[in-house]
């Protein structure tokens, strides 16, 4: 029998990998606006019981980091309160919940790799955001869940840093990018493999430890890198896939030299240890992955 997975979201960016990448096991049902809006509580209880699915994966936020600055009533509806409904929803059914949250939920004053029991503290509306939607789930009384955080997301079919890149790489011959912010990119296609690593573990036979694998698990790429060097490498690989760059420079500037309206953390990696105990799995690094995205783009 297969296993019914609501993917909330459905149309974005790592929701479309997500369903790319599912097991020959899943079936999957799509939900996104207009049809479907997280933040509408009725509805959300109305279609995941019409559907009935063992699992819930939310893929489904609001993204936009700076303009959560003006607008964070709206992005704690979707990013705060609709993960909570979603909650509610799968306890109700007995489905189990997969979320995923950001390394934005951190003061990125830590400096060392960020443990998932580490003390969260935003800067950002968007960061209080998805905070809440992590302490919603958490009040929910639901047991059966997985909150993904993850950093510096990228993929096809979506709006990112690397296809920013790219465009601005095109169009001009210096770029100027942030050097003092570190993290670790992320590729779409690794962390829904993640996803379903982590689905895995529901399956008693497929577990390492004999615990209940559910709670809270970073999981980013590999290694680390500042916004700069992220942008060096991800020229350098339009170059070599033949593109037609005409950045001949990447200039390093500080946070400061580029203000904007949302506070980011200046560090914000993730230990992934958690994750590879609990999965026996290999995480790929950043820089292996950016190139396995530019293999899938190329014409």
């Amino acid at each position: 029998m297969k296993k019914r997975l609501a993917l909330v979201g459905a149309n974005g960016m790592l929701a479309r990998k997500v369903r790319e990448l599912a097991p020959a096991d899943y079936e999957i049902c799509g939900y996104d606006l207009p049809a479907f809006d997280i933040a509408d509580r009725l509805q959300v209880f109305d279609e995941l019981a019409r559907f009935r699915p063992d699992i819930v994966v939310n893929c489904a936020a609001y993204t936009n980091v700076d303009g959560a600055e003006s607008e964070e009533e709206l992005a704690t509806r979707i990013n705060g309160a609709g993960p909570g409904y979603l909650a509610e929803a799968a306890k109700a059914g007995g489905a189990v919940l997969v979320h995923i949250s950001t390394d934005y939920v951190f003061d990125g004053r830590k400096g060392s790799p960020y443990l998932e029991s580490d003390p969260a503290g935003p800067l950002s509306a968007y960061g209080r955001s998805k905070l809440a939607g992590e302490q919603a789930i958490l009040a929910s009384g639901l047991e059966r869940y997985f909150i993904v955080r993850t950093s510096w997301l990228y993929g096809p079919n979506g709006k990112n840093f690397v296809e920013t890149i790219i465009r601005l790489s095109l169009e001009r011959e210096e770029l100027r990018i942030v050097a003092d912010q570190i993290g670790s990119p992320t590729y779409t296609g690794d962390l829904a493999e993640a996803i379903f690593r982590l689905l895995a573990l529901t399956d008693h036979g497929s577990r390492i430890a004999d615990h209940d694998p559910f709670g809270i698990y970073h999981f980013a790429n590999e290694g680390q890198c500042s916004w700069y060097e992220f942008a060096y490498a991800i020229v350098s690989a339009a170059q070599q896939h033949g593109l037609s760059i005409k950045t001949r420079t990447v200039v390093p500037i500080r946070t400061d030299d580029y203000p904007l309206p949302a506070q980011r953390p200046a560090y914000s990696v993730f230990s992934r240890d958690k994750y590879r105990a609990e999965t026996g799995a290999v995480v790929p690094d950043w820089q292996t992955s950016l190139k396995r995205y530019f293999k899938e783009r190329s014409p």
